[in-house]
């Protein structure tokens, strides 16, 4: 990578926009060790803000080189006085396009082109994604400079989290006066998810260095992947995308992100009866309309049989990636032992739930069962999660 800092800027002002559980804390820390790494002055704070997508927080860094004299920096970035603007979400750089943090003569716009839906987009009883276009449309009118990729895909296809292919992106723009080897030690420092988070780093430098011809902006949710497990099981996996394939185009990436949610929800054989439904509907659409019905239902029908219940819940909660994915949030160092605890209010309809269901039934057709069942488990719990070494597997029925 070829330097291009300019040394006439005193203080270097960088935005992160980055939604709940996306590493923005950890990427701040990242930045902010960075600079002190290389001898410079650097302060970060974070404003929690309320979204529709869990909750975004925006970052703030400034940083300088060390004179002597202690500088003062701000607090928050203001329109018009931002150096670096980063956003782990494609709307999100939107929003910052909006707030006026962009501006031509100045600001590096770094973004994943990937989306989290917005609850506005989910409600639409149709197709209520909003234009892509727009928000790139902006960005290349806005900002000085424009990175902008599924840095997303890249962190995941390394076994990574976005924050990692943030930062390796941040490298490639030359627009902070560190080398490439300062930003890797940075992360071998963090002492978490290493080797990951440097191969990440090493596919996003790539990934930036692409033409865009080559790799063009996208925010295309389906794609093909290549399992890895047990024979069969592959091969029954890649029975369902051969089935995909021979849907109509139009159909293909909704079905497609509809038997993935599915087999992680339970199983293959609950994402067969699935496709098959699918299969069913598409075979009396109307193609004149782009198979517009069962493009919603491949979406709505997958959301519904994905149900988050008592055991999905407790599912995700317990899972090893969830562990290390706080870990390193937090920055706990491999010598330091995390606490995880959970809070329940749990109420008698979902302690039945996790019953079998004759006698779950039987509960809730009592009312004097029920109510009795509700005064004694409707108080908060606290569940210590990280006490947790055994995985349950539950295989649902139909009800």
């Amino acid at each position: 990578m070829n330097q291009v800092f300019n040394s006439s800027e005193k203080i270097i002002k960088i935005a992160i926009l980055a939604v709940g559980g996306q590493g923005g804390g950890v990427l701040t820390n990242w930045i902010v060790d960075l600079a002190e790494r290389n001898g410079w002055a650097a302060q970060s704070t974070a404003v929690a803000g309320v979204a529709q997508r869990t909750g975004a927080t925006i970052y703030y860094i400034e940083m300088a080189q060390s004179s002597g004299v202690r500088p003062i920096f701000a607090l928050a970035p203001a329109p018009g006085d931002v150096d670096i603007l980063i956003s782990a979400e494609l709307m999100e750089a939107g929003r910052a396009i909006m707030r006026g943090f962009v501006t031509s003569d100045r600001t590096t716009l770094i973004a994943s082109s990937h989306r989290m839906l917005a609850v506005s987009e989910k409600i639409v009883p149709g197709n209520g994604i909003a234009d892509n276009s727009d928000v790139l449309k902006a960005a290349q009118m806005s900002a000085s400079k424009v990175i902008i990729k599924d840095l997303d895909a890249v962190a995941r296809e390394n076994g990574s989290v976005i924050s990692s292919s943030l930062f390796g992106a941040l490298a490639a723009s030359n627009a902070l006066p560190f080398s490439e080897n300062s930003y890797k030690n940075t992360i071998r420092a963090s002492g978490k998810g290493i080797e990951a988070s440097l191969r990440s780093f090493t596919a996003a430098i790539q990934c930036v260095e692409q033409t865009d011809e080559e790799h063009p902006p996208t925010a295309v949710i389906g794609s093909r992947i290549s399992p890895i497990g047990k024979t069969s099981l592959v091969s029954r996996w890649n029975s369902l995308a051969n089935r995909i394939d021979k849907l109509p185009l139009q159909i293909r990436d909704m079905a497609l992100a509809g038997i993935k949610k599915l087999v992680d929800f339970q199983d293959l054989d609950y994402a067969g009866e699935y496709l098959a439904t699918i299969e069913t509907m598409a075979h009396s659409d109307n193609p004149d309309e782009n198979y517009e019905f069962t493009v919603q239902a491949a979406k709505y029908l997958a959301n519904a049989m994905a149900y988050d219940d008592v055991i999905r819940v407790a599912d995700l909660k317990t899972r090893s990636g969830r562990f290390g994915r706080i870990q390193q949030e937090i920055g706990a160092t491999p010598e330091q032992l995390m606490a995880l605890t959970e809070y329940m209010h749990p109420r008698a309809s979902e302690i039945c739930a996790t019953l079998p269901r004759s006698i779950g039934r039987w509960i809730e057709s009592s009312k004097a069962l029920s109510s009795w069942l509700e005064r004694r488990c409707i108080k908060g719990r606290r569940f210590e999660s990280h006490r947790c070494i055994i995985s349950f597997y539950f295989t649902y029925s139909a009800v």
